[in-house]
C-alpha cells in the first residue's frame, strides 16, 4: 500500500499541527518552570510541593521533546520520499500504526526490538 499524495498531505497536516501544539506546551512548562521557583521563606511542605511540581514539569517536558523530536523526524520523512517506511527495517509501517502514531520511525516489530534494547534508536534531535 503505497501513500497517497492527498494521504501524505493529511499526515502532513497533523504532524505540523502537532508541532505547534507540542512547541506551545513546551514554552508553557518551561514559563510554568519559572514560576516555581523555589523561596527561601516558604516552609518546609510548601518547598516540597514545589520541588515535586518542578520535577513533574521537567518530566513532561523531557517526554514533550522527545515527541517533538519524532515529529520534525516524520516531517523529515515525508520531505525526503520515506514516509511510511520502517527506519530499522525498511519495510512498510502498517497504514493503523501509521494512523495512530504517525511520528513513528518504526514498524511494530522493529518497535519491540528497540524498546527490549536488541535495536538503536535512530537519532533524534529536536
Amino acid at each position: 500500500m503505497a501513500l497517497t499524495p492527498q494521504k501524505l498531505h493529511e499526515y502532513k497536516k497533523r504532524l505540523v499541527h502537532q508541532r505547534r501544539m507540542l512547541e506551545r506546551s513546551t514554552l508553557a512548562a518551561v514559563e510554568q518552570g519559572r514560576e516555581t521557583m523555589t523561596d527561601d521563606a516558604l516552609d518546609p511542605a510548601d518547598r516540597a510541593v514545589r520541588s515535586y511540581e518542578k520535577e513533574f514539569l521537567f518530566t513532561r517536558g523531557t517526554h514533550e521533546h522527545g515527541q517533538l523530536s519524532l515529529v520534525k523526524g516524520a516531517l523529515e520523512r515525508i520531505e525526503e520520499g520515506t514516509f511510511g517506511e520502517c527506519a530499522g527495517c525498511g519495510t512498510e509501517i502498517g497504514a493503523k500504526r501509521l494512523e495512530a502514531l504517525p511520528w513513528t520511525p518504526y514498524c511494530i516489530a522493529c518497535q519491540e526490538k528497540v524498546e527490549r534494547g536488541e535495536l538503536e534508536p535512530v537519532h533524534q534531535a529536536a
